[in-house]
């Protein structure tokens, strides 16, 4: 049995379909925010179908009046003036309304995807660090797309389509039955029960090629997304072919699924038609023969045609509606699901935030074990303190679990076993954005923004002046540099920031973390991608900062923490050894070999 600190995180897990009615639910209370707005598009909506339904009964009383009657010749030059004035009116009210409906409810709309896509957003940066090394952000960035794109359609497609139809349905059957008898209630009646069963049942069979579509149209993105962003890794192999030849495996299955639910489409098409044609010709047949029957008018005749194109035209596109409907609603629930995601790092019930007073920054690592799944650990019982204002530094070989350290004292993961503290208090305990503002970075790997180099250092304090940003620059060396384009600060560093060196991104990285200037300053490799003079250059001045702040350096070169007030010899998890530069040199042990090493190599 597997400890509990090893269970698989909620995060990791997907969540089972909740089903179409839950997700209208869950996206109800959005809409409802704009009560008012959906209380009066909705009194817009039965207005405009109630003077929809009005012109067919105008134009049955027009027809009516212009059948020949000898007592009635004064009456036809005044009569049919009054009824197509009335009849122009209620076409325009149609119009009118429908077109306040749109108008009063957009903001609502677009408010609810708004809300929507802005919860996830937020609760997606909330994630874990695993959930995030997990997933697959191209396929993630489209389920986002298309959900907040399912928010509008859906609420198009019911409130102007199937809800509006349903209404006059009503209206039509209610009239039908109440004027003439009650056969031509009963033939609409079954036409649309045949109808919409077929269109349903036959649409929730197509659903799974339609489900299977977007799965490859979201794999085929995920593939083209991820070796764009690996373009230099694709050209330094020469490996073109290879990835154009595995994105055209995703587009050719792409294709053959859409081929599949095309095919469907048009069975579903043909079956409609043939219903909607046997339904209109059974409602004309039984209308004809009244008006032979003298049971009805012609001006009946006319009413009853046009209330079956009426209600025929928008059932014409039941099927697509439904198709459309019901595939909103599977994109909305994606969307729903990343929601419904736990955090496997969240901030306890009671929380509080970090207190630290002045020389009070320490930083402590008690009896730490931690690994990142059940089958390897990485530390083992690590236990060592950093002093308020002292610098601790960790050496070791690769995979030893340095790195680990800094992430664990920035609570991206939480321990199996042990704790961290900071000035006392266990990391647990206290709220996120609390513990990481008093914690800047200078990481091994530096990515940056594909934006400018102002905006990439003044991303360590939002706001700083440009000032500041300047003097930032100047601190890490890269001041000169960016001076010297054309651009300057306003200079563009692309994708990751790839436009620039390795050596540039990381002076960028150590800028930002100074203009941050917190308590607790964590150097992961923080020059390793310089060259000599600047790495020289840059320590000092890394030194000079780290004066009287709480400060984990981790390193491989020796050279560059030798004024480390203890240094830590960190190997497959466990501690070797512990001292000053000199008290482990005198020792001659594993720090000793790897400093005679680099020395030598030197």
């Amino acid at each position: 049995m597997r400890p509990a600190a090893f269970e698989t995180p909620a995060a990791a897990r997907a969540p089972e379909r909740s089903g179409d009615w839950a997700t209208l639910k869950r996206l109800f209370p959005y809409l409802w925010t704009y009560k008012w707005r959906v209380s009066l598009a909705l009194s817009f909506m039965v207005g405009a179908k109630v003077a929809n339904v009005g012109v067919p009964l105008l134009l049955k009383t027009l027809v009516d009046t212009l059948t020949p009657r000898p007592d009635a010749a004064a009456a036809m030059l005044v009569v049919p003036l009054g009824l197509l004035v009335a009849y122009a009116a209620l076409r325009l009210s149609t119009s009118l309304l429908t077109e306040l409906r749109d108008l009063v409810f957009a903001k609502a709309t677009e408010g609810a995807a708004r809300s929507i896509s802005l919860q996830v957003f937020r609760h997606l940066h909330g994630m874990s660090l695993r959930f995030h090394l997990e997933r697959q952000t191209g396929g993630m960035t489209r389920d986002i797309e298309r959900g907040t794109r399912a928010v509008q359609s859906l609420v198009s497609y019911s409130l102007y389509s199937i809800v509006p139809t349903l209404i006059e349905l009503v209206l039509v059957l209610t009239l039908l039955a109440v004027k003439f008898d009650v056969w031509f209630a009963w033939i609409t009646l079954i036409a649309l029960v045949v109808y919409v069963t077929f269109t349903i049942s036959m649409t929730a069979w197509r659903t799974q090629f339609r489900r299977r579509m977007n799965e490859l149209d979201s794999n085929a993105h995920t593939r083209a997304i991820d070796s764009l962003l690996n373009y230099e890794t694709v050209k330094y192999f020469n490996n073109e072919a290879f990835e154009a030849g595995r994105y055209d495996e995703n587009l050719e299955r792409y294709r053959r699924a859409a081929l599949a639910s095309q095919r469907t489409l048009s069975m579903l098409n043909a079956g409609q038609q043939c219903i909607i044609a046997t339904g209109l010709v059974a409602m004309l047949w039984r209308a004809t023969q009244g008006v032979v029957d003298g049971r009805m008018t012609l001006g009946d005749l006319v009413m009853v045609n046009a209330f079956m194109i009426q209600i025929y035209i928008p059932l014409n596109f039941l099927g697509t509606l439904y198709r459309e409907l019901k595939q909103n609603l599977l994109d909305l629930e994606k969307m729903f699901n990343l929601l419904e995601r736990s955090q496997e790092i969240a901030d306890a019930p009671g929380a509080r935030a970090l207190q630290l007073q002045a020389q009070q920054a320490s930083v402590r690592f008690d009896n730490v074990t931690f690994g990142y799944d059940a089958n390897r650990s990485i530390l083992h019982g690590i236990s060592f303190e950093i002093p308020a204002g002292k610098t601790v530094a960790v050496v070791g070989p690769s995979g030893s679990g340095k790195s680990t350290l800094a992430r664990l004292l920035y609570r991206f993961y939480d321990v199996q076993q042990g704790s961290v503290k900071v000035a006392g208090q266990d990391i647990r305990s206290l709220t996120q954005i609390s513990l990481r503002q008093a914690i800047g970075i200078v990481p091994q790997d530096t990515v940056l923004f594909n934006d400018t180099v102002e905006y990439n250092i003044a991303y360590g304090r939002t706001g700083a002046s440009r000032e500041e940003v300047r003097a930032a620059a100047r601190a890490a060396r890269i001041d000169s540099f960016i001076e010297s384009t054309p651009l300057g600060y306003d200079t563009m560093v692309g994708e990751r920031g790839l436009k620039l060196s390795g050596g540039e991104k990381q002076r960028v990285a150590i800028a930002r973390t100074l203009l941050k200037d917190p308590p607790i300053l964590i150097f992961d490799e923080a020059t390793s991608a310089l060259d000599s003079a600047n790495e020289r250059a840059i320590q000092a001045e890394l030194n000079r900062v780290s004066q009287n702040k709480t400060t984990l350096v981790i390193a491989h070169r020796l050279s560059t923490v030798v004024d480390a007030h203890e240094i830590l010899v960190l190997e497959a998890g466990h501690i070797l050894e512990r001292g000053t530069h000199a008290e482990l040199l005198v020792a001659q042990g594993r720090y000793a070999q790897m400093w005679a090493l680099q020395q030598s190599a030197e």
